[in-house]
């Protein structure tokens, strides 16, 4: 709900696009800064996707999604909150207790490297992971109480830093509940679910509160054996001009995993398309996090900040290859402790300058991440057979940024901001495979590094409620410290080399990207809301610490461009379509050692997405939805592709005002594509000649989900 405020001659909105009270990130409409006339609050119930953001956003391809999306959409899994976000894939390699991969903008993100989320102001991303750089696990958000999601793509966004080359997302979860509710799925192949949340008024604030447990063994060979469990209490004080938020949530997840396997040993009749090369491989991890918001309002002025403290860990055993090393297997364990503390602060001024209006920001921010027990050994059934790297590392980043949004004309605005990170790894070394001290001292350390990055926006219109943009920018993501720190292989002492020989395989600690893109937001016909982006972006390079193998890869520079069209329609109260279309290239800019082409592999070339969302006025209600994804090159050289993937999802149900009947059912037209594939050498069975080609993992097989939830 968001309260509107109206000015004399102008309508006022100090709509905060973004978490306004965790990273202060504004887009303000203020047509006069004439002195405002309070009236009577409207409450105004937001529509996400909806939203007239004309006058608003700072490019096309920003945008919103509310609750309200999320209402009727069947989610077979957490990681597809973010597909809401056009262009945007979410697949899964191993168990459901894993992160998700993702893929955006020609970005394979692995698990996060490329495209940043924030959750009530806390950075989901984490640096130096023990799995993968940028590593973004949304297994501890609980859809039904997220407010809102509100998105970005590409490096144009002062107050957006580390890890958003391709974009970002930032969740909004609720304040208070209308209703309390007790929600209970179940579901094909052993899934059970069940959510309690409400919301009490405590004092002059509002408590909510939350739980929710859920079971899963899936269609796997090997069951999963998922237990999942989530909390949440958050209390919220808003006293009009000023507010508080104080918000604890804890986390804790155990599975078996089921990671990709061999087309070839599926094709031999070695493996089913449902089985495991290795049934011990799974994990265990904890979340737990408390924050703080403020936020304070004056006539022409306004400060928001937060702060934060987590806890997460992490024991990951997989075997991603088979037998490649014999007859103990490739499995490995990649563990982490991490402390993660941080806070950001924003304060802005709405002015007016030489009769110019324009809103001035002024930001800070900072991060500190404390990782314990970083971990890699070489394990077989989850026992230890040998190390390969273990290390204490802190990274230590400060972000500060300056930002303008000027009105020059009704029908010109820019928006300018210069932004600078420093960024300080400090790696400790305890142990290596080569057990030497010298390569402990040698691939221990400190490394920093200072960037600067430039964004400029330029927005005309509107005509005929349409709006054209420009933006250009530069941004990062940093790279792992121990790989900015390491010299010798920690597996045996000897000179560590990249993919290309070089003996020094030290990488940066962070690298740039800059793009550029320019698009058409239109609300011309009523009820439709539709962006059109064609965009550039360029990465200095692909550089990745490979946690799967503790060494370093460098693959140089790249190009990426495309196309985006969305469209939202709610041509009537009951009828809702959507349909969104992507249309990325990424190339390598020269052709890698020993390659063919400049393919960047597992790069989705196509992404298309549509829904339609039908809900009578009697309470039934249904809607179905189409996801595609294609055109991906597993290797450099074009040599392997992943195929097409197509999933069709229904739901249907009966709501009332106390409880709502629902039936979702998943892959419909029963599919068996792969959810993600990759293209290197693995050996399966034992005793099997190691060979490069294809391993996959498939979509899961039609699904059945029935749910119960009762509002009180």
């Amino acid at each position: 709900m968001t309260a509107l405020y109206r000015r004399k001659k102008f309508l006022f909105k100090p709509l905060t696009i973004g978490l306004g009270m965790a990273l202060g990130f504004s887009f303000s409409l203020a047509r006069a800064h004439t002195m405002p006339e309070e009236l009577e609050t409207i409450e105004v119930e937001e529509d996400g996707r909806g939203k007239d953001l004309i006058g608003i956003a700072e490019t096309a391809s920003q945008g919103e999604v509310s609750q309200k999306q999320f209402e009727y959409r069947p989610l077979s899994r957490n990681g597809e909150l973010l597909e809401v976000v056009p262009g945007a894939v979410a697949t899964q390699h191993s168990g459901s207790g894993k992160a998700n991969q993702y893929f955006l903008r020609g970005f394979n993100l692995d698990h996060g490297t490329d495209f940043t989320t924030y959750v009530d102001g806390i950075p989901m991303n984490m640096t130096t992971h023990a799995h993968g750089q940028g590593y973004m696990d949304l297994n501890s958000v609980i859809p039904e109480l997220v407010k809102k999601i509100e998105y970005g793509k590409g490096p144009y966004y002062a107050e957006v830093g580390d890890f958003s080359a391709a974009g970002y997302a930032k969740m909004l979860t609720m304040d208070k509940l209308d209703q309390a509710i007790a929600k209970f799925t179940a579901g094909s192949y052993d899934y059970y679910r069940t959510l309690f949340a409400n919301s009490d008024k405590v004092g002059d604030g509002n408590l909510l509160y939350a739980g929710e447990f859920n079971l899963y063994n899936g269609v796997w060979q090997v069951p999963e054996d998922s237990k999942k469990f989530n909390g949440m209490l958050k209390y919220t004080l808003d006293q009009h001009d000023w507010g508080m938020t104080i918000n604890g949530k804890a986390y804790s997840n155990s599975w078996t995993a089921t990671n990709q396997i061999p087309q070839a040993a599926v094709d031999s009749g070695a493996l089913g398309l449902y089985g495991s090369m290795d049934p011990s491989d799974g994990g265990t991890s904890n979340r737990y996090s408390l924050s703080s918001n403020f936020w304070q309002y004056g006539k022409n002025w306004k400060n928001d900040a937060n702060i934060y403290a987590l806890y997460t860990d992490l024991n990951l055993y997989s075997n991603f290859s088979g037998f490649t090393s014999g007859a103990q297997g490739d499995q490995i364990l990649q563990t982490e402790r991490r402390v993660q503390t941080g806070g950001n602060f924003e304060h802005t001024r709405y002015n007016k300058i030489l009769g110019f209006e324009m809103d001035n920001s002024v930001g800070l921010q900072f991060r500190h991440d404390e990782i314990m027990g970083l971990g890699l050994y070489h394990t077989r059934q989850r026992q230890i057979l040998e190390t390969v790297s273990n290390a204490d590392v802190g990274v230590t980043t400060v972000g500060i940024y300056a930002k303008n949004h000027t009105h020059w004309h009704d029908k010109v605005r820019t928006i300018a901001g210069l932004r600078g990170d420093f960024i300080n790894n400090d790696v400790t070394v305890l142990n290596t495979g080569s057990g030497l001290a010298s390569t402990n001292t040698a691939n221990s350390g400190s490394r920093g590094k200072a960037m600067i990055s430039p964004k400029l926006s330029l927005v005309i219109g509107p005509w005929y409620d349409t709006e054209y943009f420009f933006n250009i920018g530069y941004g990062y993501h940093s790279n792992d410290a121990r790989g900015t720190t390491l010299q010798l292989n920690p597996v045996d002492g000897s000179a560590a080399v990249d993919d290309q020989g070089n003996s020094n395989a030290r990488i940066r600690p962070a690298a740039w990207s800059r793009g550029g893109e320019a698009g058409i937001r239109t609300n011309y016909i009523p009820g439709l809301n539709s962006t059109f982006a064609l965009w550039w972006l360029e990465s200095s390079e692909e550089l990745v610490f490979v946690g799967d193998e503790g060494t370093t890869e460098v693959n140089g520079k790249s190009h990426r461009y495309g196309i985006e069209l969305t469209n939202y329609y709610k041509p009537t109260d009951w009828l809702t379509l959507d349909a969104d279309y992507a249309l990325s290239t990424a190339r390598f800019a020269e052709i890698p050692a020993g390659a063919t082409d400049n393919f960047v592999p597992n790069s989705v070339g196509r992404v298309v997405s549509a829904g339609a969302t039908l809900v009578a006025p009697n309470g039934l209600f249904g809607t179905l939805r189409f996801r595609h994804f294609g055109a991906v090159p597993l290797d450099e050289s074009g040599t392997f592709w992943a195929g097409d993937t197509n999933i069709v999802n229904l739901g249907a149900g009966y709501k009332q005002k106390q409880y709502k009947f629902e039936i979702d059912i998943f892959n419909i037209l029963g599919s068996q594509s792969n959810d993600i594939a990759y293209a290197y050498g693995s050996a399966y069975p034992n005793g099997a000649a190691a060979a490069t080609g294809i391993l996959k993992h498939p979509v899961e097989p039609r699904m059945v989900r029935g749910t119960i939830t009762i509002n009180f």
